[in-house]
């Protein structure tokens, strides 16, 4: 391009083509597109929203939660794979990150195997009266089957796949297409996530208003772990409790853990409510010390199955 600029908006990288314009050029151009749906109504909405979509098969519709409101998500370490540019690798600068369907890596890249799962967060604002954090950028990552984490694990520091971005809907809510993750040793299963206050933040980590984790119900990692795909999770998930985990163990998941409905063939639907209060102080987010953390590798690799346990990732 010769004016710099797309749709009257400067871009963010002038010398590089729009689609290589990061996440947040992209989350600014769903925003504006999802403003121009309010304007023609819902006849062609659907077809327009699709079109905008980076690439991704789910257009990440949001699912009414159950859950009750609990108050404030626990703040929690983005563990030593955040990928936010905090520890190494950044994908938030990357296109393409904004998707509800994660399961690939960017770019139409490795797809991953694993139990069908979808993920839904229920995202509000505290300090304003507990209604929907509309507009609000969610980050969320998780390790694979085997337990190992794109862009830091041994063989796979160029895949990006178990990572993305969705923007909050009116209803309060991001929904991610993935797979259940597998049960690495000294960590209960988990997915990691960041929530950040508006389209303009997300590729700056320090911005995130909160950081923290959904903890996975025991019934469904025994019935998934049983599988050959995840081999070795099983023998992990005997050895921990969500009572004796260095994240959960404070108070047992207990607003870390997400309802589920599903089975461990068809996939499974996990919800859970996250409350955001921009009236206090986020109080995690840096990746820990010591193996894994900030300058050192990770454990035994990757942290997978049958390796030293990561620190709080």
């Amino acid at each position: 391009m010769t004016d710099k600029t797309y749709q009257g908006r400067p871009l963010h990288r002038p010398d590089e083509p729009v689609v290589d314009q990061g996440a947040a050029f992209d989350l600014q151009t769903l925003s504006t597109r999802r403003k121009v749906l309010a304007f023609i109504g819902a006849g062609g909405a659907a077809a327009l929203l699709a079109a905008c979509s980076s690439g991704s098969s789910d257009t990440g519709a949001s699912t009414s939660s159950s859950a009750t409101t609990i108050g404030e998500i626990p703040d929690e370490t983005a563990g030593p794979y955040p990928g936010d540019g905090s520890n190494g690798p950044d994908v938030l600068n990357r296109t393409g990150i904004v998707r509800s369907d994660i399961r690939s890596s960017l770019g139409g890249g490795t797809r991953v195997d694993g139990v069908p799962l979808r993920v839904t967060l229920d995202v509000t604002d505290i300090a304003g009266g507990d209604k929907p954090f509309t507009g609000a950028a969610v980050y969320a990552w998780h390790c694979t089957a085997q337990g190992e984490y794109s862009m830091y694990g041994e063989g796979i520091e160029d895949e990006t796949f178990l990572r993305g971005v969705q923007v909050v809907d009116d209803s309060g809510s991001v929904t991610f297409t993935t797979i259940f993750p597998g049960c690495y040793s000294g960590r209960w299963p988990h997915i990691h996530f960041e929530v950040y206050p508006d389209v303009t933040s997300i590729t700056d980590h320090t911005k995130a208003i909160a950081t923290s984790q959904l903890a996975l119900p025991q019934q469904a990692c025994v019935a998934v772990y049983s599988r050959s795909t995840y081999s070795g999770s099983a023998e992990n998930l005997s050895q921990i409790t969500l009572a004796s985990d260095n994240v959960f163990g404070d108070d047992g998941g207990k607003s870390q853990l997400a309802s589920l409905t599903g089975n461990a063939v068809s996939g499974y639907t996990a919800m859970l409510h996250v409350g955001v209060d921009t009236g206090t102080e986020p109080k995690a987010g840096a990746a820990p010390g010591g193996a894994g953390g900030p300058g050192g590798p990770p454990p035994n690799g990757s942290g997978k199955p049958g390796g030293a346990p990561p620190s709080r990732p």
